[in-house]
């Protein structure tokens, strides 16, 4: 990864291996299914086999019989409980909680009915077959959000520019097909109601375990001091394993109920099923500029599936699509509406990126129509329509500050690495395109706590949790260069609901911004404390063991509210070539110029964009969740849903610019979504300039072989221009 870092001394910026990887790579990692509880019972669920229908009966006496069984939990047995909250960022939400066992109908294919707890997890399992649940089916709502009761809207408007003698408008039709975030580690918990008496601890995969630890203690009727969760090593989340889930709540009253350790693990096809999924918007949009090339007004609609129940962000994507556009791009005016729309299906949550990539997708697209339409290079248009340096901070259309940035001189960086050296065409469709992405950091504020122990060591607890993206690395470098230590004398505590006391999590790309802002925080009131301690300067480089001699024990607890919003961006390049006779797409080339600020450690933040890149690469290519007319799930598995390997993946380059973000102490801005954003609007991009000519107009994600192979041969035939084409 070529850097161009900003010149610091210090241990941020630096290159350092992560610390993590040792143990994760050698098999000592600890993640939620490798807990062992003496005495621990496993749990089962029993699924709703339709789509929406009412239940007639839920009938367990013949697995109540089975040996080693030792309760069965209906919706019955936890009516009373309370219901988890919904963010309520849109006007009109109207919050639809989950049920943690369904009572009176089911409205999603593998809702949860009923829960076994027996003394294995195999008896567990084998009951779980022995409950017969009967259920009248009911019409389903149909999963692509084309019908169903509003649950959310927001719209953005702003006084519109004179489009009278607009000289060109283009418009886009788009629709994005859902996505499983497919995490390496499926969702599970353990709940242990008997090691401490009064006190429930839960072992949880998650990005936000204060959070977990807040939504339980309210359905469950506990104070939430006494609740303990704690997130160990989580195998991936991306958004998935950000909220509070029916089964968890499900476990964790089984295990308060019976005074016992309950554990439950998915299978993959219970996560396929019922687990969190990403992405399914549609988004009709159109643009209009003038004979030179100003872009005049926007006007978009999205619409965005709910799923059947809302976890905690469940209107994000559909809020963030919608604020985010123009994108990069200066507009006069927008129309531009965002709604979220009931299904009957597994909820539709923050997946990587949350709404950022469609936002991204939609405006590259129009870009690139309405470049044709005034004939002009797409180039051309986008560098005469960036928000500019001088121009920072901007207010966009729809009341977003944009903090700093160059947007067009990493969009020439990026079209420069793609230029193309001439290839043989051996009879294959070649299409280029170079396009730009914003990327918010998340709003709010994050804790932070650092104490210094008498012998001198020093401990870091951090609200932001970690999911494989070397958060101990990052925390360890950022508070050695504050304390002015090396970082591997830094012990990193996170994922714990006890330390610190309160905290948001991972979440939206504010690990960085905000949470690292909460430990600078820390750091500068732990140098006052001792400092005041002393009576004098300790300086740069301090002796703290020395320190602490003299001044015992130190704490310092920090809550980091940031300014605003820290707007990552960047340009991504792509090169693609489709064989016209069979319809096989290879991504040649992608190159990337990312801005994301002050950059603690550029290994972690190369990790960051690769990872996301691969996501990008899936979503354009390979994933698509599908549902029958009748609401059944027909890609349950990995035999049906495909996922990037790594001979997927096309060679990448990347380079970074540095512009510190004013929003938050660090300077940092987001990266973790980066890839995700930008990935898929510039393989589109590219695709689309290689199957015009042919007299495809739009084709939809993702572009299969078959998929694209369709779209050529409708297009010759003149059956129409493509699949997608509207």
């Amino acid at each position: 990864m070529k850097t161009d870092p900003t010149a610091r001394s210090g241990d941020l910026g630096q290159a350092r291996l992560r610390v993590e990887d040792r143990a994760l790579l050698t098999g000592q990692g600890r993640f939620t299914d490798d807990i062992r509880i003496a005495g621990c019972l496993h749990a089962a669920f029993v699924r709703s086999p339709e789509a929406h229908g009412r239940i007639a009966a839920i009938g367990t006496a013949e697995a109540t019989a089975l040996p080693g069984v030792v309760r069965i939990f209906t919706g019955a047995d936890l009516a009373g409980l309370g219901r988890t909250s919904v963010n309520p960022l849109m006007p009109d939400i109207r919050p639809l909680p989950p049920e943690p066992l369904a009572t009176g109908t089911v409205t999603a294919v593998g809702q949860p009915v009923a829960l076994v707890v027996a003394e294995t997890a195999a008896g567990a399992l084998d009951a779980a077959e022995s409950v017969f649940a009967e259920i009248d089916p009911l019409p389903p709502i149909p999963s692509n959000g084309e019908a169903g009761s509003y649950r959310a809207r927001e719209a953005w408007n702003s006084p519109a520019a004179d489009v009278r003698n607009a000289a060109a408008r283009a418009t886009v039709s788009l629709r994005q097909p859902l996505l499983a975030p497919a995490a390496l580690e499926p969702r599970g918990l353990i709940a242990d109601a008997a090691g401490e008496p009064g006190r429930l601890t839960v072992w949880l995969g998650s990005q936000s375990p204060h959070r977990a630890r807040e939504e339980l203690a309210a359905v469950l009727g506990l104070d939430p001091g006494a609740i303990r969760v704690v997130a160990p090593d989580v195998g991936g989340a991306f958004g998935m394993k950000a909220s509070l889930y029916p089964e968890d709540i499900a476990v964790a009253f089984a295990a308060l109920t019976l005074g016992r350790c309950v554990k439950w693990i998915a299978t993959r096809s219970e996560d396929f099923l019922a687990a969190t999924q990403g992405r399914g918007q549609t988004i009709d949009a159109g643009l209009s500029a003038d004979s030179d090339g100003t872009l005049l007004h926007l006007d978009a609609a999205v619409r965005a599936p709910l799923g059947s129940w809302m976890p905690y962000s469940a209107v994000v994507p559909a809020r963030n699509a919608g604020r985010i556009m123009p994108g990069p791009y200066r507009v006069a005016s927008v129309d531009i509406e965002a709604t979220g729309v009931e299904t009957n299906g597994a909820a539709v949550g923050i997946y990587r990126g949350a709404g950022r990539p469609e936002a991204a997708l939609a405006m590259e697209l129009l870009i690139e129509r309405l470049a044709g339409a005034l004939d002009l290079p797409p180039e051309d248009l986008r560098r005469r329509n960036f928000v500019s340096a001088a121009d920072m901070p901007w207010t966009t259309p729809t009341g977003q500050t944009l903090d700093s940035g160059d947007y067009r001189a990493a969009y020439d960086r990026a079209a420069a690495l793609l230029r193309p050296e001439p290839a043989e065409r051996n009879g294959l469709l070649r299409g280029s395109a170079t396009i730009a992405y914003i990327e918010p950091s998340g709003l709010g504020w994050e804790t932070a706590r650092l104490t210094l122990g008498a012998d001198g060591a020093i401990t870091a607890a951090t609200g932001s949790a970690a999911q494989g993206q070397g958060r101990t690395t990052a925390v360890q470098q950022i508070v050695g260069d504050g304390l002015g230590v090396a970082p591997d004398t830094v012990g990193v505590v996170h994922g714990d609901s006890r330390a610190p006391d309160t905290a948001i999590g991972a979440l939206a790309s504010r690990s960085t911004p905000i949470g690292g802002s909460a430990l600078v925080a820390a750091c500068r009131d732990l140098r006052r404390q001792a400092e005041e301690r002393l009576g004098r300067s300790i300086g740069d480089r301090p002796d703290w063991t020395a320190i602490a001699r003299e001044t015992g024990e130190l704490a310092a607890d920090a809550t980091y509210s940031a300014a605003g919003e820290a707007w990552g961006y960047g340009a991504v390049g792509c090169t693609v070539a489709v064989d016209p006779e069979t319809g096989v797409l290879t991504i040649e080339r992608l190159v990337w110029v990312d801005d994301a600020g002050t950059v603690i450690n550029p290994i972690l933040a190369e990790g960051q964009l690769l990872g996301g890149i691969a996501q990008g690469v899936g979503e354009a290519v390979l994933e698509r969740i599908v549902y029958d007319a009748d609401g059944q799930l027909l890609t349950g598995s990995f035999m049906d849903y495909g996922i990037p390997r790594a001979a997927d993946m096309p060679p990448v380059t990347l380079e970074r610019m540095e512009t510190p973000s004013p929003a938050n102490l660090l300077g940092a801005k987001g990266i973790g979504e980066a890839g995700a954003i930008g990935a898929p609007a510039a393989i589109a991009c590219a695709v689309m300039a290689a199957l015009r000519p042919l007299g495809v107009k739009h084709l939809d994600m993702p572009y299969t072989p078959a998929h694209i192979w369709q779209a050529i041969r409708d297009a010759q035939t003149g059956d129409g221009a493509g699949a997608g084409d509207r």
